[in-house]
């Protein structure tokens, strides 16, 4: 594109319809792999908008080990398309092990972007009402206690604070730093 607003409006949109779409297929995956209550209005949501693409699927695909072989399917496909029409948008040429490698990089960093809302989430959910039932407080908890459990057990509450989502939240911004920056500039430099 010639236009170089168009073009940038135009990448956020792919991005933005992608990353939520994507976002909520993991959601799923994750939800699942953590053995979380789908019983939830939450759970609920997500089964209702990812259904009409992983029902389908599923009936082709069966699951492996308890893995849901269809979301990782969906995940990857969509994440490499998306990165795809970003570059054909953006008029960037790159070879297929760029683009193979610039969309790792780019789901590591959704990964970590969900994750790290999930846990303000959670946080915030502690704070303004921890003694009232909300129904985003099951799944959040499922979700975050396999990253979070591990920092409680070196680092307990101080005075009744418990600081392991700040130690978790730093651990991603290191990742960032030193896992997906360097696959994005790899990536580039396939390209």
């Amino acid at each position: 594109m010639d236009n170089p607003y168009l073009s940038a409006s135009s990448v956020f949109l792919v991005k933005t319809a992608f990353d939520l779409f994507i976002g909520a297929v993991l959601l799923r995956f994750l939800l699942q792999w953590v053995r979380a209550d789908f019983r939830n209005p939450a759970s609920q949501f997500l089964m209702k908008v990812t259904n009409p693409v992983l029902i389908p699927l599923r009936r082709v695909i069966p699951g492996m080990g308890g893995i849901d072989i269809a979301s990782v399917i969906v995940i990857a496909t969509l994440q490499v398309v998306k990165v795809l029409l970003i570059h054909i948008i953006a008029a960037q040429a790159t070879s297929v092990a760029g683009l193979l490698v610039l969309s790792l990089a780019d789901f590591i960093e959704l990964l970590l972007g969900l994750y790290t809302i999930t846990l303000i989430l959670e946080v915030i959910l502690s704070w303004v009402g921890p003694q009232t039932r909300n129904p985003l407080a099951g799944p959040l908890h499922a979700l975050n206690e396999p990253l979070l459990a591990p920092v409680r057990r070196v680092m307990p509450a101080m005075a009744g604070f418990d600081l392991s989502p700040i130690v978790v939240l730093i651990v991603f911004h290191l990742l960032k730093i030193l896992a997906v920056a360097p696959l994005t500039d790899m990536g580039r430099g396939l390209g």
